[in-house]
């Protein structure tokens, strides 16, 4: 079974930058969409970005402008950069790859943007 492995959380200042990197245990083929999500406290998992095979991008307006999805074919990796932060930003972020019959979620990493 395939496993998405999260790093690059951590806690920042306000107006800081991080990258988050989400890479499959193994690869992963015919994968419709890749995204991420985050679930602040208390608050349910919302979309932050999905980016489907084709190339279509949707983020949520939270974060257009300031966050953005890449992938690195390469070393099979999904990167979220995140600049220009805010304390609202602060959450759990998990990385999901959609498959047509599948979807599998990272373990979650936290992100926490504080003075």
């Amino acid at each position: 079974q395939v496993q998405l492995v999260e790093s690059g959380g951590g806690l920042v200042q306000p107006g800081g930058s991080l990258r988050l990197s989400c890479t499959p245990s193994r690869t992963i083929f015919s994968i419709d969409a890749m995204g991420w999500y985050r679930q602040a406290p208390g608050k349910e998992r919302d979309l932050v970005v999905t980016r489907t095979n084709i190339g279509n991008t949707k983020y949520a307006d939270s974060v257009k402008d300031r966050f953005t999805i890449s992938r690195d074919n390469v070393k099979n990796t999904v990167y979220l950069q995140m600049n220009s932060l805010k304390p609202e930003d602060t959450a759990v972020y998990y990385c999901t790859a959609n498959l047509s019959t599948s979807t599998y979620w990272g373990q979650g990493t936290q992100v926490t943007v504080s003075s």
